[in-house]
């Protein structure tokens, strides 16, 4: 998973990092080779080149000093004396070269080992050579001593390194077996030289010669057959040459005679010319072997040079080439990738966005213009821009269809609901008609439960005009006091009896948005009556504020969380067109389609009852004073502090009409307080339906009616505090009438059964009511929207007798 999320660079910076270590372990390895072939360079000039000079010299003194041992002359001593001041300066630049730092860096821990022994026994050469001055030894101790020394030269060879090649390395071995074999020969020339000087020879002598010839025989032996092809036959041709036959003759004298006998069968000049000859012969060959093995070496060493250059050098280039077109070529595609990456982000931040913008709002779109092509090349990336070319010119095609055809739907809908809107409409008119025909209590009282499910099915078709984008186009010429505004919302909605509107005081609201503030508090209203259970109240207040007019819609619910509540605000202030992500939230939609559109503040927060409050601030710029609120135009008292709309206490007391003027606000009862329920809207359920959260409570309780009958009737000019008058019940009837008319109570809540009096004085007043609040407002209303039957039932708050 990782590795699909790594950017190009890193890919190309992991290949060129592997291309690296590649190139690093091949130039090691070739590497490796050259410092070989420099160690063994350095080692056979610092080294073992030193160390042959002093291998001869020391052989040469050993021969000398033998024979000074065997018979001292003053000959003998001047040239041991000589051969001896060879061996020192031989051996001093040994030293030297041996303990110099290229040696030291070329040979290996082994090497340097023995170096520091062969040094250490040359340590040891001033005291041997005082021992044979002072005759302390015999020729065999001091022979030894000597090819102790030189052996240790010879342990030097073994341990030196070589080239890394096999044939190189059995040469280098096979050349220092033919030193060995001159050793042997140059130990018999200095035992032979001494017991010669001596006169005679001892048995150990004997012994010691005996010993020397089967081992140089021996060596003879296994190194012809060890030898290359050519060098074998020079090597056999030394051997069966005359210096070599002459030798074995001697030596085989030698070996004749008696072991006991202590003269030897040959002359001191016989056996010389022999032994220098042989060795001369020997180390001749040796030398031509060693160049051969060097002319061998030479076309190795040279490869591996080359090789180097190739692999240090050449590689190196190499992977220098391959990360500079690396780099360049990573850089012009992560270029070319960001333009088109780039593309799609301003496709789908930006044109896409807009193209539907546009075509939601109704204008044409060029695919052409909107999609231009993306030239990337022919490569696979330009091949990749044009399908991209291709994807976004379908992306907008596709984009521009359905913005289209979303559009073609909101229009559907919303020539759906015009039409649901116009039906409604026809419908109030004809229940209007119909009320005004009818004279029966409880057919009339159906009739207004139409007219009350008729203005709530016009809320509903509204709702949809608003959420396809319309208008519902109903609006008043004149401001509109709150109160009635809030008044008029509890007709939509159905569960009005559990409302109560506490009163405003004189303020109004532009005539241009009391509608939708109706409807906006209506959508709160419904909400908050079907979230909380069917026997709370749901309590409706105001008041003026620094900044506008705030309403509190306040019920006694379970509420929401806390992060529901944010939710919910945040959709309310969204300014999103409207989705269907949720249709549970239409109501929220509404109220935060109108809200934007009059420049509303609506908050939802927990109330203190743990339910939710929801508060609608109005601006001071469409707030009025009581002096702009049109006057009505009936007979109707207005009453700006009318009494509070309950529906707890019995029946509701229904809002009057909202009309371009003063809405007519109904009087306060009489004193005598009256328990019949009004019959223009609904009578209470005794548990709602639709809440979500209900509870098997009543949907309200009833108060009993009030025993004050007997009270005489307040008088003409009994006024309220306001100023205005007040209806008394039964002001118009003669007073014998009114005195001797016998009351009856009204039944209870739920009682359909009512005595004709009490009929036929509920419908005369209601009709009466209803009739001059419709008159009012056909004046009034703004007729090019809607007529009267568009206007909210009215049903007054008390009946006459």
């Amino acid at each position: 998973m990782r590795s699909r999320s790594t950017n190009l660079r890193a890919k190309v910076v992991g290949a060129l990092l592997s291309l690296v270590a590649l190139w690093s372990f091949a130039a090691w390895v070739t590497l490796r080779d050259g410092v070989n072939l420099l160690g063994v360079q350095t080692i056979d000039s610092q080294i073992v080149g030193p160390s042959e000079p002093l291998l001869l010299e020391l052989q040469i003194e050993r021969r000398l000093s033998a024979a000074q041992l065997g018979g001292p002359s003053p000959d003998r001593e001047n040239a041991l004396v000589a051969a001896r001041r060879n061996v020192d300066d031989t051996a001093r630049r040994f030293r030297d070269t041996a303990q110099s730092r290229l040696a030291d860096f070329a040979a290996d821990a082994e090497a340097e080992r023995t170096v520091n022994a062969a040094i250490a026994a040359l340590d040891t050469l001033p005291g041997t050579r005082q021992s044979i001055d002072n005759r302390s030894v015999d020729q065999a101790a001091a022979g030894k001593a000597f090819s102790g020394l030189i052996d240790s030269l010879f342990d030097l060879y073994d341990v030196v390194g070589g080239l890394d090649d096999a044939a190189i390395e059995a040469d280098t071995r096979n050349l220092i077996e033919l030193y060995r074999i001159r050793e042997l020969i140059s130990q018999e020339d200095a035992l032979l030289s001494g017991a010669l000087a001596a006169g005679r020879s001892t048995t150990t002598d004997n012994a010691k010669f005996v010993e020397l010839v089967a081992g140089q025989r021996f060596l003879t032996v296994r190194a012809s057959g060890l030898l290359r092809e050519s060098e074998r036959a020079t090597f056999d041709a030394v051997i069966a040459g005359p210096a070599f036959t002459n030798l074995r003759a001697l030596e085989d004298r030698v070996l004749a005679r008696e072991r006991s006998a202590s003269q030897l069968p040959l002359t001191s000049n016989e056996w010389d010319v022999a032994a220098e000859a042989a060795l001369t012969e020997l180390q001749n060959m040796v030398l031509d072997s060693g160049d051969a093995l060097v002319d061998r070496a030479t076309p190795v060493a040279v490869w591996v040079v080359v090789r180097l250059i190739l692999a240090a050098g050449l590689g190196l280039l190499a992977v220098v080439a391959a990360i500079v077109v690396s780099v360049t070529t990573s850089r012009e595609l992560v270029a070319r990738l960001q333009r088109l990456r780039k593309a799609a982000d301003q496709l789908a931040d930006e044109r896409l966005p807009g193209v539907v913008e546009r075509i939601s709002h109704g204008e044409k779109v060029d695919v052409e213009r909107e999609a231009p092509p993306l030239d990337f090349g022919d490569d696979e990336i330009g091949q990749v821009g044009k399908a991209f070319t291709r994807l976004q010119r379908t992306t907008i095609s596709t984009a521009a269809e359905q913005a289209e055809l979303r559009q073609n739907v909101r229009e559907v809908f919303l020539s759906l609901a015009r039409r649901t809107q116009a039906l409604v409409h026809r419908q109030h008119g004809l229940l209007y008609a119909m009320e005004k025909r009818e004279h029966d209590a409880d057919e009339l009282e159906d009739l207004f439960r139409v007219d009350h499910l008729a203005t709530r099915m016009r809320r509903i078709a509204e709702n949809l005009i608003l959420l396809s984008g319309g208008t519902p186009g109903r609006v008043w010429r004149r401001d509109i006091l709150l109160f009635d505004v809030a008044r008029a919302a509890l007709q939509e909605v159905e569960d009005y009896q559990r409302v109560k509107v506490i009163p405003f005081g004189p303020i109004g609201v532009k005539g241009r948005v009391a509608r939708d503030v109706t409807h906006l508090l209506a959508e709160l209203i419904e909400n908050a009556l079907s979230f909380s259970p069917p026997h709370t109240e749901v309590e409706v207040r105001g008041q003026l504020v620094a900044r506008g007019f705030a309403i509190e819609v306040e019920d006694r619910g379970l509420g929401m969380a806390d992060d529901d509540f944010s939710a919910a605000n945040d959709q309310i202030a969204s300014t999103k067109a409207f989705s269907l992500d949720d249709v549970n939230k239409l109501g929220l939609y509404v109220v935060s389609h109108l809200a934007r559109k009059h420049q509303l503040m609506v908050h939802l927060k927990r109330s203190g009852y743990g339910g939710t409050t929801a508060v609608v601030l109005i601006p001071l710029e469409l707030i009025t004073t009581a002096d702009s609120v049109g006057t009505a135009t009936t007979n109707a008292s207005v009453s700006a502090a009318a009494g509070d709309i309950t529906g707890t206490l019995g029946s509701p007391r229904q809002a009057s009409p909202l009309t371009g003027g003063a809405v007519a606000v109904e009087e306060p009862p009489a004193p005598r307080a009256l328990t019949a329920p009004t019959v223009g809207l609904p009578a209470v359920r005794e548990a709602s339906t639709h809440p979500p959260r209900s509870t098997d409570a009543e949907a309200g309780a009833a108060l009993s009616p009030s025993d004050n009958a007997d009270q005489p009737p307040p008088p003409f000019d009994t006024r309220t505090t306001g100023g205005l008058p007040v209806r008394v019940r039964q002001r118009s009837i003669a007073p014998q009438l009114r005195d001797g008319s016998t009351r009856t109570d009204v039944p209870a809540r739920g009682d359909s059964t009512r005595s004709p009096d009490q009929i036929r004085t509920m419908m005369s007043s209601y009709q009466s009511g209803t009739r001059r609040g419709r008159l009012d407002a056909e004046g009034q209303y703004d007729q090019d929207n809607e007529g009267p039957g568009d206007m909210p039932a009215s049903a007054p708050a008390s009946t006459d007798g």
